[in-house]
């Protein structure tokens, strides 16, 4: 990893901000997004970059704000990775938004969050906090071959039901799911079981498949030439160079979807999902949230 000192560190207006305090990430998912080269990464996507001054640029930016609002962060680069738990400026941030008033929406794959909990539960009493957890896979040796270098997905839906013991509210980014891999009813069904048992508010799905962009499908392609020998040809020959790549069986897994999480009362479309996040009631209750 290497540090810098950022120019800023929100993005963003309005009612609610974004926040990436790290640049790259260690996780190691096949799949990721983030490695895509229309990011503009300048550095080796494994070589993290810090972004030292963090928690000083939050200080001054949160100063100058009237208003309090949401905070969103972990879209791009995980805030719990390895090396938080030695440099530790996600916590810091938190204390900062907890110190002024303001919100928090933090995403996450990593069990490390629970470092945190109380500084989370602390700021949901006082604005609100929302956890989002990404599930992709329900067999845990399948998630140690696609999201080699992260918590499992089991230890991830304990991580939900902490939260949901300290009452702070949880979103399941069910995404992506994989052509030929994950795409299944018995995981999706698996997933979403979970998801129930342990009371998430929403579940984010773009219609059950993957997106790949160039950096982003090098990247997976030669991830499966190693572990799933064959399968890159069939993605070749069905998607070609396609940016979106939909599960052949993404319709009735999408209303599979759908059906489980009506009938439990779970936000189920993105648009739901973020409107929530991006929500902080000027009275914020607790226990409204779960009596909706």
């Amino acid at each position: 990893m290497h540090f810098v000192d950022a120019k800023g560190i929100l993005t963003g207006s309005g009612g609610h901000y974004g926040m990436n305090i790290y640049r790259g990430c260690s996780h190691g998912c096949i799949y990721c997004d983030s490695r895509s080269k229309c990011y503009q990464f300048t550095h080796p996507f494994e070589d993290i970059e810090v972004k030292q001054n963090a928690p000083e640029l939050l200080e001054k930016a949160l100063k100058s704000k009237r208003k309090r609002c949401m905070i969103g962060t972990g879209a791009m680069s995980d805030p719990y990775m390895h090396c938080e738990e030695k440099l530790g400026l996600t916590r810091n941030c938190l204390e900062i938004i907890k110190e002024h008033g303001f919100g928090i929406a933090i995403q996450t794959k990593s069990d490390r969050i629970l470092r945190d909990i109380d500084l989370l539960e602390e700021i949901n009493r006082s604005a609100k906090s929302v956890v989002q957890m990404t599930l992709t896979t329900y067999d845990d040796e399948l998630c140690r071959i696609v999201e080699p270098n992260v918590c499992s997905t089991k230890r991830r839906i304990e991580v939900l039901e902490k939260m949901k013991e300290r009452g702070i509210p949880t979103v399941v980014w069910l995404t992506p799911i994989l052509p030929f891999i994950n795409d299944t009813e018995e995981n999706i069904t698996a997933i979403l079981k979970e998801c129930v048992r342990v009371g998430v508010k929403g579940i984010i799905d773009f219609g059950m498949g993957l997106t790949l962009r160039e950096g982003d499908r090098e990247y997976y392609y030669a991830a499966l030439d190693q572990h799933f020998p064959g399968l890159k040809e069939r993605y070749i020959k069905r998607y070609g160079n396609a940016y979106e790549l939909p599960s052949p069986k993404a319709g009735e897994l999408m209303e599979l979807f759908r059906r489980i999480c009506k009938a439990n009362g779970i936000l189920s479309t993105p648009e739901e999902c973020f409107q929530f996040m991006s929500e902080l009631p000027e009275q914020y209750s607790q226990m409204s949230i779960f009596d909706m």
